[in-house]
């Protein structure tokens, strides 16, 4: 049968260059006009010869151009060296063009045919039948009770996770339609977050937090996390935060199940969380209108920001450029854009009709605003340039929303697809070009199956950062340390802290000395200068044995002075008497003094 395939040509022609060439070989050495035998397997050899090896794989490849020459070297076996390094570099740049393949796909935005229309006037009907298939699956409307409800998706977007104000809880894969756990919790729920993965979730209840699994069974009750508002998951430290109406913001590790540190906010009940991706610090909002940045390692706030004149509403920080703009709205009514780099003033500022509401950045930098009763969508750079008026950017697309109020706005990983959560429940609207189109299947599969999650949750236990690297420069970890500025080093000995350096080598090593003076200068008479205060500052050094001279000592020695003891005046009174009789027989011996005599030294006994 294989015969009869290839005989067919099914695969094309039977080695037919090979015996060609093999043929050619054969007269230009041995002169004989035979051809070779026919292959064994004719299907082999018809696949074979159709098949070409990969550029990269080949052992022999062109040179390529352009390689540099180091003729001029004389040196013949660095020569060469040098030459295959140079080769083999430019090899691989040539080839990585063709073993490119990650970045394939390339983000789609609305285009219109004049400059009359414009792209927040198509509706979203419209772009469901420009879209494929498959992309317009993502609207749906979703009409549930227990409302006003929020979202969360996993970090590869495949799972959803909801929950109601009501105590309505459900999680599902949507692309699938499968309904993983739905819950009816019966009491307020304020917040719902998933953890590593969609297997277990955190859902902030009116008393305490709780963790599920897939389920729905409950694992763990943490009630060290009071009466939570609001939660946030840090997928690489794998650290849970909440914040609450007791202002308190608090660390729970998942990995071990302790507390990890809790902070004292002191700015009163916070309802508005977020993170930065980039270095995971948590961003808080507060009822005064300042915006505090938190690390766990630091228990005071590391940036705090008067943002707005009323309470503020929501964060949001930007992931397409590193964490390097943020977002928050006020109830003042007003949306501004923060350069996290210097806080120097709102990059961009505009008032949202209807009061501020929900923000959420997506992966390809589009900012999502919910005002009143619809959702607005703002793209770069427009939102990230530099303005000083309070006009609104120009609107990349618009959607009115009936349901108020407008509790929630989330963007799908790696889809173009927005979700809104409200009263009357869900709304999952179409923003094309606001997804990444191109995903990393070693941080976020969308398609991974059970053995793959597993693989991903044990290496990113393995490759866990601890929670007191997280700072405000993450590129900070890892860089070597800048050169001190002032030197210990006493006469380049040894090295010395630059807070035990005596005073004349701390100035010395601040350059604030004054090295013109010298020692005493020499008598007129001849007399040898005295030493200077440097060489008996040395000598004392010197001779100070350990253990002498302690502060504690001196101040003991001081407290002593001040006793006054009836034993010791004796003593002291008994030597003097003593010294002053002593001294008046050496004055008698030396005739200084006469002896006084007196009436009544007849009457001492005379021996």
């Amino acid at each position: 049968m294989d015969s009869l395939i290839a005989k067919a040509d099914a695969l094309g022609p039977v080695a037919k260059r090979r015996k060609i060439y093999k043929d050619e070989h054969r007269k230009k050495s041995n002169g004989s006009s035979s051809r070779s035998a026919a292959p064994s397997d004719l299907t082999a050899g018809s696949v074979s010869i159709r098949t070409s090896v990969p550029k990269s794989l080949r052992p022999t490849s062109p040179p390529p151009e352009n390689v540099p020459k180091y003729s001029h070297i004389k040196d013949r076996k660095l020569r060469t060296q040098l030459t295959r390094q140079s080769t083999w570099s430019a090899r691989n740049k040539v080839l990585l063009k063709d073993a490119e393949l990650l970045l394939t796909e390339e983000v789609g935005r609305i285009d219109v045919d004049g400059e009359m229309e414009k792209t927040w006037r198509v509706s979203q009907d419209e772009v469901i039948n420009a879209a494929g298939q498959e992309a317009a699956r993502g609207r749906k409307e979703w009409t549930l009770d227990g409302g006003p409800y929020r979202s969360k998706y996993t970090r590869n977007g495949r799972h959803i996770a909801v929950v109601g104000r009501k105590g309505h809880v459900a999680t599902f894969d949507w692309q699938a339609g499968v309904l993983h756990t739905e819950l009816q919790l019966r009491e307020t729920c304020r917040d719902i977050t998933f953890l590593h993965d969609h297997s277990h979730f955190a859902v902030a209840q009116q008393k305490y937090v709780y963790i599920y699994d897939r389920d729905g069974v409950e694992l763990h009750q943490l009630k060290s996390h009071i009466e939570p508002t609001r939660l946030e998951f840090l997928p690489f430290h794998w650290l849970l935060a909440s914040v609450g109406n007791s202002g308190y913001l608090k660390y729970q590790d998942t990995s071990t199940g302790q507390l990890l540190v809790e902070h004292r906010t002191k700015l009163g009940a916070c309802t508005t969380m977020t993170q930065n991706t980039h270095n995971a610090v948590i961003h808080l909002g507060h009822q005064n209108g300042t915006v505090t940045l938190w690390t766990p390692n630091l228990p005071y706030p590391a940036v705090r920001l008067l943002s707005h004149l009323g309470p503020v509403v929501s964060v949001s920080v930007d992931p397409s450029t590193g964490g390097r703009y943020m977002a928050s709205a006020g109830q003042d009514g007003t949306v501004k854009v923060w350069d996290c780099r210097n806080w120097k003033g709102a990059v961009r500022q505009w008032n949202a009709r209807g009061g501020g509401g929900e923000l959420e950045w997506s992966q390809k930098g589009t900012l999502a605003v919910t005002t009143g009763g619809s959702v607005n969508i703002y793209t770069k750079p427009s939102i990230q340039a530099s303005f000083a008026g309070t006009v609104s950017p120009p609107l990349y697309l618009t959607h009115p929303i009936p349901h108020r109020p407008l509790s929630s706005a989330r963007f799908c990983p790696f889809h173009d697809i927005l979700t809104v959560g409200h009263s009357a429940g869900l709304s999952s609207i179409l923003v094309p070009g606001s997804g990444e189109p191109n995903f990393d299947s070693a941080e976020a599969d969308p398609f991974e199956n059970k053995k793959a999650r597993r693989e991903r949750e044990i290496k990113s236990l393995l490759d866990k950062i601890q929670p007191d690297m997280i700072t405000l420069d993450p590129e900070f970890i890892g860089s070597l340390a800048p050169p001190p500025k002032l030197s210990t080093a006493v006469e380049g000995v040894h090295d010395v802290p630059f807070a035990r350096l005596p005073r004349l080598e701390r100035l010395r090593v601040q350059g604030k000395a004054d090295e013109t003076e010298g020692d005493d200068p020499v008598d007129d008479e001849g007399d040898e200068a005295r030493p200077s205060k440097k060489s008996s500052h040395e000598e004392k050094e010197k001779k100070k044995m350990r253990g002498k001279n302690k502060s504690l000592k001196r101040y003991l020695r001081k407290q002593r002075k001040n006793v006054i003891d009836p034993r010791a005046i004796a003593v002291k009174a008994k030597l003097e008497k003593e010294r002053e009789e002593r001294r008046k027989e050496r004055a008698l011996a030396n005739g200084a003094e006469k002896q006084k005599s007196s009436a009544l030294d007849r009457f001492k006994r005379r021996t």
